[in-house]
């Protein structure tokens, strides 16, 4: 885990979870590894991450409570602070993120907490980002053989593949075609 917790991909999830309902650490790493199998959300680490987010005034803690037999849990619900950082996460993970990210995947997931001017907004200053990082790519297959630069071509195609994507995602906003629900 990153030495600042609010670093970790796991947090824009978690406040996004807690922006739908209070919860605890069980059901925010249940409802994780249900919607995200690929991301690792242990109870322990989701439990870590709520109180450091406890602790920078994102979530505001509930008294224990017991349901049934079960042992007494704590319940977490977004605080203003914690709605504003959440925002700020989508927002940053779209704009600023590196290419084929978990955190872009992540903030894509929240991309309809957005108004549909703001997403094209942030998705459009993304895919003329990319496009400049591409462009100042060196051509280094010229100078050498193919071989000892596969991992250029690969790069080269991760950026191309998500700039499509991203062009035909603002052409669905910008058309109507995705609903929007804000």
């Amino acid at each position: 885990m990153p030495l600042n917790a609010s670093r970790n991909s796991l947090v824009l999830p978690i406040l996004g979870f807690l922006g739908e309902r209070p919860a605890h650490a069980y059901d925010l790493a249940t409802r994780l590894q249900e919607r995200y199998a690929h991301l690792t959300a242990t109870r322990s680490t989701v439990t870590t991450l709520l109180k450091s987010l406890h602790r920078d005034g994102l979530v505001e803690a509930r008294e224990p409570g017991r349901v049934g037999n079960r042992p007494p849990r704590t319940e977490y619900e977004l605080t203003e602070q914690g709605s504003a950082g959440f925002r700020g996460k989508v927002e940053s993970g779209l704009r600023d993120s590196p290419v084929a990210s978990v955190d872009f995947a992540l903030a894509v997931a929240y991309l309809g907490s957005l108004s549909a001017d703001e997403a094209v907004a942030l998705l459009t200053a993304r895919a003329e980002r990319l496009a400049a990082e591409q462009a100042a790519l060196p051509d280094a297959a010229a100078a050498m053989a193919e071989l000892r630069t596969l991992e250029h071509g690969y790069w080269h195609g991760l950026v191309a593949a998500e700039l499509a994507w991203i062009d035909a995602l603002v052409e669905r906003i910008r058309s109507a075609e995705l609903a929007w629900a804000s």
